[in-house]
């Protein structure tokens, strides 16, 4: 399938759930549970027009763009210096997994405690959520870079600098975008866990305020919006991996067309 096919695909699948989800919400008073696209689009315009929309997505913008950039890059630093010194990893690795396998929902009432009901907060619960899943896909993509071919660099004089820099920062950086796009919801998920809790802004708050005064299509439109803001912060980090992998772009090019 070309891309244009693709494309067209797309928005046509797209049209067939708005219609009928449309078309359900009509059915047996199951608007109040599923609320209606054209309710949801008509609470957005209001929002947009008011101010109320960009206040609230600018407040979480923001706690989810400064803790995801400190998360990815505490979680790349230490994912490649932890995947070159291998003694230290190994004393650390236990350590390490068990912080992973915490649910980070269950840190968030702590985070509350220890810093607070205030932005940094948030931002700090999100550099966290983040930083694991970056170092874990740095630290992976370190490990599979190819022994010979370090053993014959050094050989042949490269530094530890050298070998760094040019063959496994190179070699890594598929694993890393992977970590980061996996990052972009968690991240979001982080931010508006904390708006729920503590805050009077934000989509989280939006989201809570508008489920809890039983406001359907507010609710919905919420949710639009965050889906929207998730496609879009995904959507940029695609971009810098465009822009420094290049020939994986032509890669993915190549299989939509085939």
């Amino acid at each position: 399938m070309n891309r244009l096919g693709l494309i067209l695909a797309r928005l046509g699948l797209a049209a067939a759930l708005i219609i009928g989800w449309e078309l359900l919400s009509t059915q047996r008073h199951l608007e109040f549970y599923l609320s209606k696209p054209t309710d949801v689009y008509t609470r957005l315009v209001v929002w947009v027009g008011d101010g109320t929309l960009a206040g609230h997505l600018l407040a979480t913008l923001y706690v989810a763009l400064v803790g995801f950039f400190i998360g990815s890059l505490a979680g790349l630093v230490v994912g490649l210096v932890l995947g070159r010194a291998t003694q230290v990893a190994k004393v650390l690795d236990p350590f390490l997994m068990a912080f992973y396998s915490m649910p980070k929902v269950a840190l968030a009432p702590v985070f509350v405690l220890w810093f607070g009901v205030d932005t940094s907060m948030k931002i700090i619960f999100v550099a966290v959520v983040v930083f694991f899943l970056v170092f874990l896909n740095t630290y992976s993509g370190v490990r599979n870079v190819s022994r010979d071919q370090l053993t014959i660099l050094r050989l042949m004089g490269a530094n530890e600098a050298d070998l760094m820099l040019k063959v496994v920062l190179p070699s890594a950086l598929v694993w890393v975008f992977t970590g980061l796009r996996l990052s972009v919801p968690y991240a979001l998920i982080g931010t508006i866990l904390g708006e729920m809790m503590a805050t009077n802004k934000g989509l989280g708050f939006l989201l809570a305020n508008t489920a809890g005064t039983f406001d359907t299509a507010g609710t919905f439109a919420t949710l639009v919006v965050i889906v929207a803001l998730s496609m879009a912060l995904n959507g940029l980090v695609r971009v810098a991996e465009v822009a420094l992998m290049p020939w994986q772009a032509q890669h993915d090019t190549q299989e939509v067309t085939i």
